[in-house]
């Protein structure tokens, strides 16, 4: 009968599934529920991965196929297989893989699953997961082979009872494996993408007279126990209908979960934007304020060109003198804004008289961000901002009441800038303790004596 069935078989191996349970359904007076499908009785599932290398190698030794003219190969008739024997538990490799591999399904241990069998799709995953919550054992396991297509394959069928936790009698059941051999001797399950060729042998194979026979008791076993325990038959219905539905279960939750993890995902992201987009507002609002602070010299102090007492001298501070600080450095210096330039002082010799944050205009904006690009060359924020607070305010003048030298400094050793006449107006910038008076000169800070000013 085999024979008959086998010259009409094509297509792959869930062909030859299919041909497997017509046969059981001719054989049989009893249907087999879905639970079949589930590992509790017979079922004949095949997954195959033969890699390139082994596909070639099997279709020379099997179809003759030379591999110069490969793409002739549709034109060369298939040879029929020779009758390989059916071997019982004959290798010992073979045998503890299955061994293994029954314990991890009966435990529902995933991660063992896979190191046996990388091919389990996550279906198959959950539900061998469901099926151990009602297994206790497999036992009674007997490992059939026959040489598999390629050097180091076995084409594997594997006998078992399952013992169930709420069944007492053992229920006996039938898979089948396609088992490879690694670069390190080591057996594992090849349940990857099936090769034609290799698919082609193994449906071949199958329906080889011994294994029709194996498969043949294996349903007379089953369809015996079926049919003298009404139990078992509501026993096996109600257990498909529940690992179904929590497969279903699991799944639909699996793929709620996945939703809600990208909508938080991306509620993350949108938040985050809105977080850098106000963050750089704050910081564009931020560079548009300087905050100003006023110091004024507490002693007659030196102004240099660096934060060095070595550095070039420019000028004196006179007590009561007040100017725009600019940084106050770790070093015990300060910065300040000197006749338009950057200058030092010991910052021991200044005081805080003031301190105002104000909004600069955009040309003064631009000023501080060429000045931060190009220090020292005195165009800073604090500077702008005290240049545009400036113009705010009123301008006081004095007199000159009797033609005075004008200097850079307040000494009449200082440097001569030029000469005041009488009746000419300087703007007042601030009259000094120390008869001195300074002035706005010619757009430079200047000191008169002020006995010749009024």
């Amino acid at each position: 009968m085999g024979r008959r069935r086998k010259s009409s078989l094509h297509g792959g191996i869930g062909d030859q599934i299919e041909d497997m349970k017509e046969w059981v359904s001719d054989h049989t007076k009893i249907v087999m529920p879905i639970v079949l499908l589930i590992c509790v009785f017979i079922t004949v599932l095949v997954a195959v991965n033969a890699n390139k290398k082994a596909a070639k190698e099997a279709e020379v030794q099997l179809a003759g196929i030379d591999p110069a003219a490969e793409e002739e190969e549709s034109a060369i008739p298939e040879e029929e297989l020779p009758q390989l024997e059916l071997e019982v538990n004959a290798y010992p490799a073979v045998n503890s893989l299955m061994s293994d591999y029954y314990a991890a399904m009966a435990e529902g241990n995933i991660e063992a699953v896979e190191s046996m069998n990388a091919y389990v799709e996550d279906k198959e995953k959950i539900r061998i997961q469901e099926m151990s919550k009602y297994v206790d054992s497999y036992q009674e396991l007997d490992v059939y082979t026959k040489l598999g297509p390629v050097e180091g394959s076995y084409l594997v069928y594997v006998y078992s009872k399952v013992k169930f936790t709420e069944y007492d009698k053992l229920v006996p059941g039938m898979k089948a494996f396609y088992v490879c051999t690694d670069e390190n001797g080591k057996c594992y399950i090849n349940g990857g993408e099936a090769n034609s060729v290799v698919t082609n042998y193994i449906r071949e194979i199958s329906l080889q007279d011994d294994m029709v026979d194996l498969n043949n008791k294996a349903v007379a076993e089953y369809n015996e126990l079926l049919a003298s325990d009404e139990e078992l038959n509501a026993f096996l219905a109600d257990l498909s209908s529940r690992i179904d539905a929590s497969v279903g279960e699991i799944l639909a939750k699996a793929e709620e979960e996945a939703k809600r993890a990208e909508e938080e995902a991306q509620a993350a992201a949108e938040q985050e934007a809105a977080q850098e987009a106000g963050a750089e507002e704050a910081a564009e609002a931020q560079e548009q304020t300087a905050t100003v602070k006023t110091v004024r010299a507490t002693d007659v102090v030196n102004i240099r060109s660096s934060d060095s007492e070595t550095a070039d001298k420019l000028g004196k501070a006179q007590i009561d003198d007040e100017f725009t600080l600019l940084e106050e450095k770790g070093n015990g210096w300060s910065k300040i804004s000197f006749e338009g330039r950057d200058a030092f002082i010991k910052s021991e010799y200044l005081e805080v008289v003031s301190e105002e944050t104000v909004e600069l205009a955009q040309a003064d904006v631009e000023v501080a961000d060429a000045g931060e690009e190009n220090a020292g060359n005195g165009n800073t924020a604090a500077a702008g901002a005290n240049n545009a607070n400036a113009n705010t305010e009123d301008v006081q003048t004095v007199t000159v009441i009797e033609n005075v030298n004008v200097r850079k400094s307040a000494s009449e050793n200082g440097q001569k800038l030029g000469l005041a006449y009488t009746g000419e107006k300087l703007e007042l910038l601030m009259k000094q303790a120390d008869g001195w008076t300074r002035v706005k000169y010619n757009g430079e800070t200047a000191y008169v004596k002020s006995d010749y000013v009024e």
